[in-house]
């Protein structure tokens, strides 16, 4: 069992997506931000809109594997954007995401 001080760190052991996992308290997927010393959590609602689904835990990792770049820009931009202070968790919104993920479908379609 995880104590309250490390219940935001991601589980023993690495792995794939760089330790995003669910958390079931929270009814979050989070992410580590390793250069800015925090985590970033985004909750099951911004991923029903996202999935335009009820979201389970296992298409929301899914999702975030399919789509990761745009979640770690996503959390970069509200960091600078917010001015939110190193060592300070985040959330992302639907909104944060579907910005970039609108940038990179841009980018895409433009070097065609």
């Amino acid at each position: 069992m995880s104590s309250p001080s490390d219940a935001d760190q991601p589980p023993t052991g690495g792995g794939a997506n760089h330790a995003a996992h669910w958390r079931d308290d929270i009814a979050s997927l989070v992410f580590p931000v390793p250069e800015h010393g925090a985590i970033c959590a985004v909750h099951r609602g911004a991923f029903r809109t996202l999935l335009g689904a009820e979201p389970v835990p296992e298409a929301c990792i899914g999702y975030f594997a399919r789509f990761e770049d745009a979640f770690r820009a996503a959390a970069h931009a509200k960091i600078l954007r917010t001015r939110i202070p190193l060592g300070t968790n985040l959330h992302l919104t639907s909104r944060d995401i579907g910005r970039k993920l609108l940038e990179a479908d841009q980018i895409e379609r433009g070097e065609r």
